[in-house]
């Protein structure tokens, strides 16, 4: 049986700090190196757990760690991807989407500020913890919106994640306390569309 894949956690693309004032360093410090870090060490123990109970033939033991592996694998995913969408304005963070995606979010919003205003709402309306996504489904050739409860990834809805907002408490109530949708407002000023372009185009051509 071969020895499980060991998941990192992946550098950071700027310094804990950047991101202020819409994210806070202490913010940034805690949710990178302890949430995530976090689901990176239970998702590599869950999965040698399961390479355990699968070369004993363990098929109850495979059937409950299946919950582990989605919760802290969906965590590693969402984040790897949430530190990409993020840039601090000397790298490109803020500012508005341009070329093609711009082009689709149009034509599904109606502009950018529609989108703004919907995938906000969306962020704020989850009960409890979850994330807002922009994804693209690829069945459809469109870009849309969606809601995802806890550390469940986009994948689990068919479609490719683009632009994820986290709305955990850990990603603002230390900054923004039970204000979530000032969090909300304050995240789209370090955007990184420039990410997100990329993610688009990549996302069209698998």
């Amino acid at each position: 049986m071969p020895t499980p894949h060991k998941y990192e956690l992946p550098p950071l693309p700027y310094d804990f700090s950047a991101l202020e004032p819409a994210i806070s360093g202490k913010i940034m410090n805690l949710h990178y190196k302890k949430h995530h870090q976090a689901y990176v060490n239970n998702l590599n123990k869950a999965l040698e757990e399961y390479a355990e109970a699968e070369k004993n033939n363990d098929l109850a033991k495979m059937i409950s760690l299946e919950s582990a592996i989605k919760f802290n694998g969906g965590g590693h995913i969402n984040h790897s991807i949430f530190w990409t969408n993020l840039a601090p304005k000397s790298q490109g963070g803020g500012g508005e989407p341009q070329g093609e995606l711009l082009a689709a979010i149009n034509e599904r919003f109606g502009s950018f500020q529609g989108l703004i205003d919907q995938m906000s709402a969306k962020a704020v309306a989850i009960q409890g913890s979850g994330w807002a996504w922009l994804g693209y489904e690829k069945s459809r050739g469109k870009i849309c919106l969606a809601a995802c409860e806890n550390q469940d990834p986009l994948s689990t809805k068919s479609m490719i994640p683009l632009l994820g907002i986290d709305v955990w408490e850990h990603a603002y109530y230390l900054q923004y306390e039970n204000v979530r949708a000032d969090y909300v407002k304050a995240i789209w000023s370090v955007i990184n569309w420039k990410n997100v372009e990329e993610r688009f185009q990549a996302a069209k051509t698998k």
